[in-house]
């Protein structure tokens, strides 16, 4: 015991002291960070627990507010469903009588058609069998008109055929007779050129034979003075003697080849001007012949084209008329096909337009004028002062279109009323739709529909609309019916 008192008596250092008190001092530290930290989690799970219950909350309030919301959308649709229940039932009433009292009109309809119907297949029957009996004449009349073109063509041809066969024989009988005749000439001629052949042929034998005795004689004379001239010059030249005679042969033989190409060459020049003398007065006699020949070869040549010239045109003309003929006739044959088209097609849409007609158009089909006795004789004055001869003639051709026109316009009026109607129920059914979309948008939810101006949306008695500065008051009661 003693000892202990001792211990606690003891003083501590500084340097002890200063570790406690830093010791007490991260001691405080700590319990104040962990203090801290209790109160921030506590606060994040307080403002956890406040958002979950915010959202619940808020969901909660919006499903209450849905209910109420579709409670009063069901009670109001619920009326609108009586109120048109009872529209409807009433105008299916008023459907049943209007289809009753249609139903007798169609009765009386169909009978007044089947009769109209059965006086229209008369009245086209008669048509047909009238434009029958006139297709049977055009036919007849064509045919007609076919035949006697036909033979007449026939008849110049055959003409021609036999001109021309009568103009070849004489032709071909004057080229035979020409032909004779030049035979005859040529042979005669042949006989004169032999005669005067022979003639020169014994002439110039005859001028030969004395040119070669005045010749011989000339050489004898001149061989004698040249054996004189020998035998001195032998004399003289005994050296040149061999040579000379070898010379001599020689001269011999080429004088005789000399005499022998002259002779020919004479023969060939008196032959040769003796058949251009021939030639001469045969070419001048056949120049003559030939130029009567042909003289009368081109008239009849120029008579031949002419005839060739005339079967031509005759030819051309007759083919233009066949060809124009037969054009002709394919082209009505054409537009009649073409109006028997053209009247069917018109029967078959009268027949398609027939079912389309209303009650009145099938009793009064043809309505009268909206116009005034005086207005209408007005109207006929006025036309007739304008109206001229041909354009008057024209239209009497066509007064029997005034009630086809009158039915066109008619259509053509009905056409454009309902256009008109159409494009005003177009603007209906537009805003019909529009409304129909903001009423939609009205009772349902969704994200588009809270991003935009809704007037049923509050929330803390707040609407997402802006406040007017003054509000109508509304009685109540009022109520908007869409338009049907």
């Amino acid at each position: 015991m003693p000892k202990k008192e001792k211990k606690a008596k003891t003083p501590l250092s500084d340097e002890e002291q200063l570790l406690l008190f830093q010791q007490k001092l991260l001691a405080e530290e700590e319990m104040a960070k962990k203090k801290e930290r209790l109160l921030s989690q506590f606060l994040k799970d307080k403002l956890a627990k406040e958002e979950h219950s915010s959202a619940l909350n808020l969901k909660k309030i919006n499903t209450q507010w849905r209910t109420v919301l579709r409670e009063v959308k069901t009670r109001e649709l619920h009326k609108d469903i009586e109120i048109l229940s009872q529209t409807f039932e009433r105008v299916v009433d008023c459907k049943d009588n209007v289809i009753k009292s249609l139903a007798k009109d169609l009765s009386e309809a169909e009978e007044q058609y089947a009769r109209a119907l059965r006086s229209h297949l008369h009245n086209v029957d008669q048509l047909l069998a009238l434009q029958r009996h006139r297709l049977s004449l055009l036919e007849e009349s064509y045919n007609m008109e076919l035949e006697a073109l036909t033979k007449e063509f026939e008849t110049e041809r055959k003409t021609i055929i036999d001109q021309h066969e009568k103009e070849i024989h004489y032709l071909q009988d004057i080229f035979m007779a020409m032909e004779q005749n030049y035979i005859d000439s040529e042979y005669e001629s042949k006989l004169e050129f032999q005669s005067m052949w022979n003639d020169l042929k014994n002439m110039n034998l005859e001028e030969k034979h004395f040119l070669r005795l005045h010749l011989e004689n000339i050489v004898e004379d001149l061989w004698r003075k040249f054996q004189d001239v020998h035998k001195n010059y032998t004399d003289a030249t005994e050296d040149r003697k061999a040579a000379f005679e070898t010379l001599q042969v020689k001269d011999e033989k080429s004088s005789k080849e000399i005499e022998v190409h002259m002779k020919k060459i004479q023969k060939l020049q008196d032959a040769i001007t003796i058949s251009k003398g021939k030639i001469m007065i045969h070419s001048r006699e056949s120049e003559d012949e030939n130029r009567y020949i042909r003289n009368d070869k081109e008239l009849v040549l120029v008579q031949l084209r002419k005839l060739k010239a005339q079967r031509t045109q005759a030819r051309a003309a007759s083919q233009k008329n066949l060809v124009k003929l037969t054009l002709e006739s394919n082209a009505t044959l054409k537009a009649l096909r073409k109006i028997v088209d053209k009247g069917e097609k018109i029967l078959k849409l009268a027949e398609i337009c027939r079912k389309f007609e209303t009650e009145e158009e099938k009793v009064l089909p043809f309505y009268s004028s909206v116009l005034t006795p005086k207005e209408q004789e007005g109207i006929e004055e006025n036309n007739l002062e304008e109206l001229t001869e041909e354009l008057a003639k024209v239209m009497v051709d066509y007064t029997g279109m005034e009630n086809f026109w009158k039915r066109y316009n008619k259509v053509k009026l009905e056409q454009l009323s309902l256009q008109h109607r159409r494009a005003q129920l177009l603007d209906i059914n537009g805003k019909l739709r529009e409304m129909l979309k903001q009423y939609l948008d009205g009772i349902s939810v969704s994200d588009e529909v809270l991003s935009q101006l809704n007037p049923l949306f509050i929330v803390n008695y707040q609407s997402n609309l802006p406040q007017p500065l003054s509000i109508p008051t509304a009685h109540p009661g009022d109520k908007q019916h869409p338009t049907t």
